[in-house]
């Protein structure tokens, strides 16, 4: 099915972008989550006059891109983002989101293809992003991403749960017993006796008195 990107979304493409995905993707996923709508003739006609425009308002000269350089590494950009108590983002800050914000905050407009996020940002953080203004022009954009109502600490405290992050996903994790390996799994003989005998006593019952046998009732004397 083709479908609009109406957000970037990681290995599909960027917002605007004409693109085919399966059908159960597109109908249970994107479309759903307002990812992506139908890509109607009307709508692909609309999105590519949308591009037209924002190309037209990019540097198209070398001293045009100079001055828009210039601009940008003075800029810093500021995203107050959802994040969990170890740094993790409950979501990602995305090419689209740089520039848009780049956009709102300046007022320059930057193609999204040209920033150069290898992948989303998904921590918080003081960033660098590269960006790819003109032939040769290059620069990086200081980007904070930020906990909503709070600051960032500083960076050792920052690498601290990143390096953590990163020890538990290199930690050796359980493999399955592969079958004939039983062996790996037995105890010492003396282990697994102790084992069963603290079992058996925990579950075996007190042991009841013998009850007291009836005294034989007197003999009656004849009459």
């Amino acid at each position: 099915m083709d479908v609009i990107l109406r957000n970037d979304v990681e290995k599909v493409g960027f917002r605007g972008d004409v693109v085919t995905v399966a059908d159960g993707y597109a109908r249970n996923y994107l479309i759903p989550r307002r990812l992506a709508e139908r890509a109607t003739p009307a709508k692909i006609a609309e999105a590519r006059r949308r591009e037209e425009l924002r190309a037209r308002q990019e540097a198209r000269t070398a001293d045009e891109a100079q001055e828009v350089a210039g601009v940008l590494a003075k800029t810093v950009l500021r995203f107050e983002v959802n994040a969990g108590p170890t740094g993790a983002l409950f979501g990602s800050v995305t090419p689209g989101d740089v520039a848009d914000e780049i956009w709102r905050v300046r007022k320059i407009r930057v193609d999204r293809r040209k920033i150069g996020l290898e992948e989303p940002i998904k921590r918080i953080g003081r960033y660098e992003v590269p960006i790819h203004v003109f032939e040769d022009v290059d620069v990086a954009v200081k980007t904070l991403v930020v906990p909503e109502g709070g600051e960032l600490p500083p960076e050792e405290e920052l690498a601290a749960p990143a390096d953590a992050d990163e020890d538990e996903a290199a930690a050796p994790t359980a493999e399955p017993v592969a079958a004939g390996d039983e062996a790996a799994l037995q105890v010492p003989d003396d282990a697994f006796d102790r084992a069963v005998d603290a079992a058996l006593e925990a579950k075996a019952e007190p042991e009841r008195e013998p009850e007291p046998e009836p005294e034989p009732e007197p003999e009656r004397e004849q009459p």
